[in-house]
């Protein structure tokens, strides 16, 4: 007979995910790539201070690291990176973090340096090998003062000499060489749009020096937005266009010019790519024979189709991976990443002949008891205006315990960043982390997010700090209603534009207890003017035209609220963000000072926009769970080192939590 489970409060429950395997755990994978019958890819290792290491599975079955000791194979092009590496007949060219310089390298060789140093950086790469070059965008930060100027530009793989291909736009993304290696194609936008607000896709000849001419239009244009294009087999270019309000894929031929004649491929309401947040994201592939696989997502997850090259209905690859990204596909295989609610990110190898799947690489061999886990329920609820909008939620879940019968549990809204990104259903151990100590949990894709269409995604323009806050205000009423939580502890937390969001809710409404702003935005204005040219231009859709619209940012910045905010609240933040300056946290926690307000400030050296150490991930989760179990008055089963809560005394936190 199993053990009788112990009643115990909410937050005061024993748990095994401990903040130790929350951290372990959080190895990311991405950047698949296929070489022949090599399997390449990116993991983020938080014991390592965050290093991005390329990884390497052959044909036999061996796994082992690419990169050697020491090497960060990542950039920081548009502040966010990605496209770090390109591997062709084994020769993998990879930017360093530390120098920024492109290097190459051969399995037993040392790496060499392809780029002299300077104050560049390279994303985007593609091997052009025919003429002994790489492809690539470039940054570059010569221009003290001005914003960088990105163009496209090739680099000689002997000599390391640059030359500038395109150039005269703002933005510029995937640069793809045909199969013929006789044309190039690219993506570019300009100031004030986003990649998902406008892009345009253009094609031009590539002359016998290297040089391109004859460049022309595609696609795109004025709110409309391509993304991922790809050359098939075929020589005819293949790319994801929410022409239709959906990002759905089409096929561009030469002989048939026009955007009249480009052919849809499945149109469905589904999306087959996600913002262009970074470089390299792929959503599908396309096989030597001229068949496509891609991950549409609908209904807030993700599924793996093929298209067959002569057309026809997609055919849905069923699998048990309601989140799918990093889709490579050659040979008859596909490669891509693969999670689900009690399945940590995986490499897995599919062959398209038998359907058969190999898991190659997982991103956490952490065994956690499936009884442990809360399997997340997709929701859909009444908001604003007569909408409807989505989220996660996620009961608490612990076999060893049970609540008091009149207790009903807390609840952590969490506002996801971006804001447009949305929620995944992939298993997140610090959700699990809070939901197995007796918290629940609901993961809001409030307007404005991804996955839903381009109508969706637009409900927050000039409206973010509005919507976002609704929705997510809507989903802790709807939860709270039914009767599923508790509706005097409801708190909410968010990282990055999720933590704006945050600070909105609690300088705008009184229905949260307490708030956790992970890096998040304080000051509209400030971000407006001291950030990064990917996102300076951001805000004109989301807020309006700044200065013109100072008065907006105004209103809807919490630094300038805090009079209205009235509950307690955690700052985390890392002192090296260039995204979201400390300079935003410390002006916010002056004001939460000066007001008497109680709070924890965490400042991390040596952490950018987003936490990658593993003692500071550490810290940050232990200290915001130590913030909860004051604020509630509950002595949690774990032994944490308290955060020190300032002015607790005036919100009545027990001095003996303290």
């Amino acid at each position: 007979m199993p053990d009788e489970p112990m009643t115990r409060p909410y937050v005061a429950w024993p748990s095994p995910i401990s903040v130790g395997m929350v951290v372990g755990g959080s190895r990311s994978l991405g950047g698949v790539w296929l070489d022949g019958d090599d399997l390449y890819w990116l993991e983020g290792r938080p014991e390592e201070g965050g290093r991005q290491v390329l990884m390497r599975a052959t044909a036999d079955g061996r796994v082992e690291d690419v990169s050697v000791a020491g090497v960060n194979v990542r950039n920081m092009v548009h502040e966010y990176g990605g496209g770090a590496f390109v591997v062709d007949d084994g020769l993998v060219v990879f930017s360093d973090l530390a120098d920024g310089r492109l290097h190459a390298h051969r399995a037993g060789q040392a790496p060499r340096p392809v780029t002299a140093e300077g104050p560049f950086r390279y994303a985007d790469l593609r091997i052009d090998r025919a003429r002994g070059r790489v492809l690539c965008v470039r940054e570059d930060h010569s221009a003290d003062g001005e914003e960088p100027q990105n163009t496209i530009a090739s680099v000689d793989l002997g000599s390391g000499q640059t030359t500038v291909l395109v150039s005269g736009r703002d933005f510029y993304s995937h640069p793809r060489l045909d199969p013929a290696g006789a044309r190039l194609c690219w993506l570019t936008w300009s100031h004030p749009d986003m990649p998902w607000d406008a892009t345009e896709l253009w094609v031009a000849d590539v002359s016998t020096d290297g040089s391109v001419a004859q460049a022309r239009l595609i696609a795109g244009g004025p709110s409309e937005s391509v993304a991922q294009p790809e050359w098939a087999p075929d020589g005819s270019l293949v790319f994801a266009y929410d022409r239709t309000g959906w990002y759905n894929l089409y096929r561009w031929r030469e002989d048939s010019p026009g955007l009249t004649a480009a052919e849809p491929l499945a149109p469905m309401a589904a999306e087959f790519t996600a913002p262009q947040w970074v470089f390299g994201w792929s959503d599908y592939g396309i096989d030597d024979d001229g068949t496509i696989v891609a991950a549409g997502r609908s209904q807030g997850a993700d599924r793996l189709y093929r298209i067959d090259r002569g057309g026809g209905s997609p055919i849905e690859l069923r699998l048990p991976y309601p989140e799918i990204h990093s889709v490579r596909v050659g040979g008859g295989r596909v490669a891509f990443c693969g999670a689900g609610p009690a399945t940590a990110t995986s490499i897995m190898r599919l062959e398209l002949r038998s359907g058969e799947t190999t898991l190659v690489h997982r991103a956490s061999e952490l065994a956690v008891d499936p009884a442990y886990l809360s399997t997340p329920r997709a929701i859909s609820f009444p908001t604003t205006g007569g909408l409807e909008a989505h989220a996660l939620f996620y009961p608490p879940a612990n076999p060893r315990v049970r609540a008091p019968s009149d207790e009903r549990p807390p609840l952590i809204v969490i506002s996801h960043g971006g804001p447009t990104s949305n929620a995944t259903a992939s298993l997140d151990l610090e959700i699990q982390f809070f939901t197995s100590r007796g918290f629940a949990v609901v993961d809001v894709d409030y307007g404005g997010s991804t996955g839903y269409g381009r109508a969706y995604r637009e409900r927050l323009e000039r409206s973010w700090g509005i919507v976002d806050v609704e929705d997510c205000v809507a989903a802790a009423r709807h939860l709270a209603d039914s009767g599923q939580v508790d509706p005097a502890r409801l708190l909410i937390r968010g990282g990055s534009a999720g933590g704006y969001t945050t600070l909105r809710a609690l300088t705008t409404t009184d229905v949260f207890a307490a708030g956790a702003s992970h890096y998040g935005v304080g000051d509209l204005e400030a971000l407006a003017r001291d950030t990064h040219k990917f996102e300076s231009r951001y805000l004109d859709r989301l807020v309006g035209r700044y200065p013109d619209e100072a008065a907006t940012y105004r209103e809807r910045s919490p630094i300038h609220a805090t009079d209205r905010l009235s509950c307690p609240l955690i700052v985390l933040q890392g002192l090296d963000d260039r995204v979201v300056p400390p300079a935003q946290a410390e002006q916010l926690v002056a004001a939460l000072d000066a007001k008497g307000i109680p709070h924890a400030y965490l400042a991390f050296e040596g952490e950018g926009h987003g936490f990658r150490r593993a003692e500071n991930m550490a810290r940050a989760l232990e200290a915001e769970l130590s913030f909860y179990a004051q604020l509630f008055g509950i002595e949690p089963a774990d032994d944490l080192e308290p955060v020190l809560i300032r002015n607790a005394e005036r919100m009545g936190i027990p001095t003996a939590a303290l």
